[in-house]
């Protein structure tokens, strides 16, 4: 009984009592913690499993402008160059080509998710840079201050990032590095490198914008070979002899898709007219000659693009600056450079014939 227990034992209560209350405080505070930490999340959702995901892979250079910062290192070398980082680590990054790209598929993602708050099939940026893990503290100041949502970082520090582009499932890959996109494009991995605009334009805020050429961007380049081998005339016939063969498919026919998808997921809600997705082809054929297996070839793929210009080789830069896209897709440096003067974001595609053509010039 408790009244015949001896002094020493009589203290053995208080211990266990003040045991208890400190696991009541502990599981009240985790409470707390994890109800804070709940309403974070419903406030900025967590990044989407990579399976679920549409993930684009941009490089520290295509997302903010480093052009002072890059000559830096090439004339003064790695150590000084991550010194001045360091030094500016406060000072914002001015926004670089795929800045707008980026921000508009944020504005995608914000529309999905009012519309499907629990599906996870949105675009989950990733900063895939080779940039060194010091250099980190400014691209985050500079990512907060603009407001992105960019959770995933992988610094490589000079290591090649294909590795990681291949792990995190990556549906487009968009660089500076023209060396990397071409790794990259090896690898079987849709990429592009990024070209900054020479005019500023104003780009679209309610809707993504995204323009392809054809040939050797979203379908091969079989029909491109022999346009170059054999000329015009020898082009037009085969393609209307294989007008009923649908075209195999390019490098950047899976982010098509992606896109695809994505506006189905808007339609099925009603939001046709309100879509914030819209696709465009700009071709160099001419659309009596060998326009129609391109659409068959879209149509036998089950892929609809919203504007298909077939120019017949007349130059893409005036009616892109009609479109503003946030990007072009082309893999011609010709037309890379003709939508470049004229203000539009181009992005490379090194895939296909074309490529042994400019580099032979």
């Amino acid at each position: 009984a408790p009244g015949t227990m001896s002094g020493s034992g009589s203290e053995e209560p208080q211990p266990s009592q003040a045991a208890e209350d400190r696991q009541q405080e502990a599981e009240q505070d985790w409470a707390a913690a994890k109800a804070f930490y709940d309403n974070v999340v419903t406030q900025r959702p967590r990044p989407p499993k990579p399976q679920n995901a549409i993930t684009v892979a941009v490089s520290s250079r295509a997302l903010f402008n480093l052009v002072e910062e890059q000559r830096i290192y090439e004339e003064h070398g790695l150590e000084k160059y991550v010194e001045y980082q360091q030094n500016n680590e406060n000072v914002i990054l001015k926004p670089g080509p795929a800045f707008y790209f980026v921000k508009a598929l944020e504005h995608v993602n914000a529309r999905l998710l009012e519309l499907y708050p629990d599906d996870e099939e949105r675009f989950d940026i990733v900063l895939m840079t080779n940039n060194h893990a010091q250099v980190g503290v400014r691209l985050i100041n500079s990512i907060n201050h603009y407001g992105l949502t960019i959770e995933r970082f992988c610094m490589t520090g000079g290591e090649s990032p294909i590795g990681y582009l291949t792990a995190y499932l990556t549906n487009l890959y968009l660089s500076a590095d023209s060396e990397k996109v071409q790794e990259a494009i090896e690898a079987g991995i849709a990429s592009a490198t990024m070209f900054t605009a020479n005019k500023d334009v104003a780009y679209s805020d309610t809707q993504l914008r995204v323009a392809f050429d054809g040939d050797a961007v979203i379908f091969s380049d079989e029909s491109e070979q022999i346009f170059k081998e054999q000329g015009l005339d020898r082009f037009f016939e085969h393609e209307q002899l294989n007008e009923n063969k649908p075209l195999a498919q390019g490098p950047l026919k899976g982010f098509l898709e992606d896109l695809g998808k994505l506006q189905k997921k808007f339609y099925a809600k009603n939001e046709r007219l309100n879509c914030p997705i819209r696709t465009y082809l700009v071709t160099a054929r001419s659309a009596a000659s060998s326009g129609a297996r391109v659409l068959k070839t879209l149509r036998s793929w089950g892929l609809e693009i919203d504007e298909a210009l077939f120019l017949a080789g007349a130059p893409k830069g005036p009616v892109l600056v009609k479109i503003h896209p946030h990007i072009f897709f082309d893999d011609q440096m010709f037309h890379i450079e003709g939508a470049q003067k004229l203000g539009t974001t181009a992005a490379h595609v090194p895939y296909g014939i074309s490529q042994k053509y400019s580099k032979s010039t």
